[in-house]
């Protein structure tokens, strides 16, 4: 009876274990947002204030331009920087509207730079939770008003979590967010989500990174 009991339990086990792999956060993606988290956004790239995009201090320049000016677009390219992958970024584009920018260059120009399409919100949440980075672009309707961008983190929610809330993130914003769903960090654009007009890129992180 012990070794029926040993076997059944062993088998479990296994099961689990293999559910763990097949569903959970891997090595590679924990290291990614240990540098990631390391960059402190909810301290840095504040909203209303000029930023060194490179690590979102302050540099006491005025600000251009009506609104409040934030910074989701400067953080997501630091973060790509720091990471060895390209995204639309200064020089190439000023820090204004670099958001709605960066939509239309993965569109258009982001699978010369490695970046892939990602099909759902679904897939997003599995490829950011296998290593990549991924990110969650809207782009405004309007051209002279900001788009936002985020960065896609790990997670273990459901499937009919990230159905409902989406995957969940990491943002520069209106308010900062180490980690939030995305429908919260998207608020400030209330179609993006409800509308289905977020689409989601991914890019391998190159080896050593």
């Amino acid at each position: 009876m012990r070794k029926v009991i040993n076997s059944i339990l062993g088998g479990l086990v296994l099961l689990l274990a293999d559910a763990a792999v097949a569903g959970g956060i891997t090595p590679a993606a924990q290291r990614v947002f240990v540098s990631i988290d390391a960059m402190n956004v909810e301290q840095r790239w504040p909203a209303g204030e000029h930023v060194l995009w490179q690590n979102g201090m302050p540099d006491g320049k005025p600000e251009h331009g009506n609104g409040k000016h934030t910074h989701c677009s400067a953080f997501v390219a630091a973060a790509a920087k720091n990471l060895g992958v390209y995204i639309l970024r200064p020089p190439e584009h000023g820090q204004v509207l670099l958001a709605n920018a960066q939509y239309d260059w993965l569109a258009s120009e982001g699978a010369t730079k490695g970046w892939q399409p990602v099909r759902d919100a679904i897939e997003a949440q599995a490829r950011a939770n296998r290593g990549d980075f991924v990110v969650a672009s809207y782009r405004n309707h309007h051209d002279d008003k900001p788009g936002h961008i985020a960065i896609v983190r790990p997670s273990e929610k459901s499937d009919a979590a990230i159905r409902a809330e989406g995957p969940e993130i990491t943002q520069a914003g209106g308010t900062n967010y180490r980690d939030t769903n995305l429908q919260r960090g998207f608020a400030g654009h209330p179609s993006a989500w409800s509308n289905h007009e977020v689409r989601f890129y991914a890019h391998v992180i190159p080896s050593g990174k």
